[in-house]
């Protein structure tokens, strides 16, 4: 086992696509994360690795002191295997790194296991935001972590 934490590359598009895709019902499209990577100054988009297969990523958007969070995500047959922890602990080292203050991010109220695991990391549930996921109207947890 080959675990590595890694900035995002745009030869890494495709495995993140199909990551993106098997995880979300409205994922984002190549093109979006093409542009995060090339053209968004405020993005830092990081994978996970294990061996040579591209396991989880997640990405952020630098604002002031603090870090949005945008997407999380790992391999449906890789799931429960640790690399979340990997993920979440390499984002947090980032912040911490480039003396970020906070971290912020939204989730779906449905979506307990990931409301779990980042409570697990110390984020707090400060809001709620009504309607926000347009595919289903449902609302957001709003969640806020001090680095």
């Amino acid at each position: 086992m080959n675990v590595q934490f890694r900035k995002m590359t745009l030869e890494d598009i495709d495995d993140v696509y199909a990551i993106e895709v098997s995880s979300f019902t409205t994922p984002w499209t190549k093109d979006a994360f093409y542009k995060e990577l090339v053209e968004n100054t405020l993005a830092a988009y990081f994978v996970v690795k294990d061996d040579d297969q591209l396991v989880a990523y997640g990405g952020m958007w630098q604002i002031m002191d603090e870090l949005h969070i945008t997407n999380i995500a790992v391999a449906i047959g890789s799931r429960g295997k640790g690399y979340s922890k990997v993920l979440m602990d390499g984002l947090m080292d980032y912040g911490k790194k480039y003396s970020f203050k906070h971290m912020t991010l939204e989730v779906r109220q449905s979506n307990t296991v990931a409301i779990a695991l980042y409570e697990k990391y110390g984020f707090e549930s400060v809001g709620i935001r009504p309607k926000y996921y347009m595919d289903t109207n449902e609302d957001a947890l709003v969640m806020w972590k001090e680095l």
